[in-house]
């Protein structure tokens, strides 16, 4: 069995344990140990980081190679117009890549959004839109880049999912552990009441049987 951990990324926090400058870390907000992220999250992004104890399984989750899809939902600067939209799902030029083609549409703000802090900057006369966007990539500020790309800067951006884990039930800070076997797909909650204790959501009792903290 591995270990996994899906935690709801606040914004400025390093997506790593320790930081030299004192910056806030997952650390502040885990007290699990030899965990770790299944890849990365930009500080100035919120959402999902998949940490795990295996390996192997790391490298399946966080190697774009194996297509594991990951979906965002980003607050964008105008309005998002249909050719924008084409230009962004059939892939990208930015320069020393160009993406993949991906799945991206229109949706209206996201239902129960928490308050970001510190809040985005409005501009009183220009709109904003939000769209959903699902890679099988995830290259460094990636998202931004496309978005920026096609005239429609990034304001907020949110991983709501990476493959079938989501951030369903989890507030910003809060996490929840698992314990898997075989590919990522498979998964079987446990431990919820030590997840509980420590800043993790609390899970009504399964039928299956729990692991309990000593």
């Amino acid at each position: 069995m591995s270990r996994l951990i899906l935690f709801n990324k606040p914004y400025g926090v390093l997506t790593q344990f320790t930081d030299a400058q004192g910056r806030p870390t997952l650390a502040d907000y885990i007290p699990v140990p030899k965990v770790y992220a299944a890849g990365r999250l930009d500080a100035d992004s919120e959402g999902l980081v998949v940490l795990t104890d295996d390996g192997a399984l790391q490298a399946r989750i966080a190697d774009p190679g194996h297509k594991l899809p990951k979906r965002y939902c980003a607050q964008v600067e105008g309005e998002a117009a249909d050719d924008a939209l084409l230009k962004l799902s059939a892939g990208v030029d930015l320069g020393d890549f160009v993406t993949r083609p991906c799945k991206v549409r229109r949706i209206a703000e996201p239902e129960n959004l928490w308050e970001r802090k510190p809040p985005i900057r409005h501009r009183q006369l220009i709109p904003t839109s939000w769209l959903e966007l699902v890679l099988a990539e995830g290259k460094n500020r990636q998202v931004r880049r496309m978005t920026a790309c096609v005239g429609l800067p990034t304001l907020r951006l949110i991983r709501w999912a990476v493959g079938d884990w989501t951030l369903e039930g989890l507030a910003p800070g809060q996490w929840r552990e698992y314990e898997i076997q075989g590919q990522p797909d498979v998964k079987r909650r446990v431990n919820s009441s030590n997840a509980a204790k420590h800043r993790g959501v609390y899970n009504n009792p399964s039928t299956q049987k729990r692991k309990e903290t000593p």
